[in-house]
């Protein structure tokens, strides 16, 4: 194992983040003797971040508390392009003002996990179309886009993918990889940041940003990704059945991201804590060793931990106590999810979808049918089955895992 002399690097290596460097023992020595300004750059295609960003985030998050600078670079200008990695199709493309709402509404989970100010260390966030937009097209094709090869850039997987499933890549996404590539130039110029950080998908764009870096301004710059997250199962990390786990919690409530932590893998629960919460690593070790039915109080004590971070103690709380009322007592917590009804009576089947436990009324007929929904604890097994509200509020259940409340509007 390699032993190295840097807060930042062995604390990203003791919790399991290191996949590549491209200059191990110059970035060791770097961040041993000063400050290193890093980045993770995050495009702007939805008003939220998901549990498949969270790596990321806290990679930012481990840069800060090793005593680094780390730079968020919101992609207002990329946004516009399409980054095609991992991607069998192309984007769809947003306009201005779409951007502008998804950056702001984004920030905000930003400023959950570091934190924001003037000083040495303190995150700051930026914005790519600051530097893109400004661009004008053969000035920018003659000084940058010479330093890139069409025969090395067909060999990226973000391409081969593409052309190897024949599926269509525009000449506007062939591009990106450069754009982003001129990121790292503009930060290193703006803000001395020498460092990329991101997943392994993003290695050849890290590499290209490196490489442009040295070719135009004879800069020493470094990238290090993470190893791709899975589950145990293989699935890809930030993936449910019911879609992403969302971040922000007007898209997915602290309760559903709470319980997204409690229903983590057995073989998971050591791993998730190291990744994605601060819990000290020798408690890790110990709780990563329970079996049993003991390895559901280290379950919690990571969807406590995650919750935390994401939404606060007060959040996490409210999920926990909710979660116990609902599955250990037997009573409908008071943070489950609740939809209001005007009228006296509502169908099982709009009530399903209403709540948001089925996209459709077919969905919800196949859950009744299949033994899936409760009301009050009861099965439901008849489709036509209408919900009296007369005795106040419901408690409606779908499958084992997701429990809301149907209430009269008052």
């Amino acid at each position: 194992m390699t032993q190295y002399q840097s807060d930042l690097l062995r604390l990203l290596n003791d919790r399991g983040y290191i996949h590549q460097l491209t200059d191990e023992a110059g970035l060791d020595a770097l961040a041993s003797r000063s400050v290193i300004p890093g980045y993770i750059g995050f495009d702007a295609t939805a008003d939220s971040l998901h549990v498949g960003n969270l790596v990321s985030i806290m990679l930012l998050r481990r840069l800060q508390q090793a005593g680094h600078k780390p730079i968020v670079v919101m992609g207002g200008g990329t946004t516009k392009v399409g980054d095609p990695s991992g991607k069998d199709e192309v984007r769809k493309l947003l306009d201005n003002e779409g951007i502008e709402a998804n950056i702001a509404s984004i920030r905000t989970c930003f400023e959950r996990f570091l934190t924001f100010g003037d000083g040495p260390t303190d995150a700051i966030l930026v914005n790519n179309a600051d530097w893109l937009d400004s661009l004008e097209y053969i000035p920018f094709l003659r000084d940058v886009g010479r330093h890139f090869t069409i025969n090395r850039m067909l060999t990226f997987d973000s391409v081969k993918l593409r052309l190897d499933r024949e599926q269509p890549l525009t000449f506007l996404e062939f591009n990106y990889m450069i754009l982003q590539a001129y990121d790292f130039l503009e930060l290193s110029r703006l803000h001395a940041c020498k460092l990329q950080l991101g997943g392994s998908d993003q290695w050849g764009n890290i590499v290209n940003g490196i490489e442009l870096g040295r070719r135009i301004d004879g800069a020493e710059l470094f990238g290090l990704t993470t190893p791709l997250i899975t589950k145990a199962d293989g699935s890809k990390m930030g993936k449910s059945v019911d879609g992403a786990i969302w971040l922000n919690a007007d898209r997915l409530s602290a309760y559903d991201y709470w319980q997204f932590w409690r229903n983590t893998d057995d073989r998971d629960v050591g791993k998730f804590m190291r990744l994605f919460t601060d819990i000290d690593l020798d408690e890790i070790k110990r709780l990563e060793t329970l079996e049993g039915s003991e390895i559901n109080d280290a379950k919690k004590v990571l969807a406590d931990a995650a919750t935390t971070l994401a939404h606060g103690e007060a959040a996490a709380t409210n999920a926990a106590q909710t979660a116990q009322q609902t599955f250990e007592q037997g009573n409908a917590g008071g943070d489950l999810p609740t939809l209001e009804v005007a009228d006296d009576t509502i169908s099982i089947l709009n009530a399903l979808v209403d709540i948001g436990f089925c996209a459709s009324k077919g969905e919800a007929k196949r859950m009744v049918s299949g033994g899936g929904a409760r009301i009050n604890d009861a099965q439901i097994k008849d489709a036509g089955t209408q919900i009296s509200l007369a005795d106040g509020e419901i408690k409606i259940s779908a499958g084992k895992k997701k429990h809301g409340i149907i209430q009269r509007a008052s």
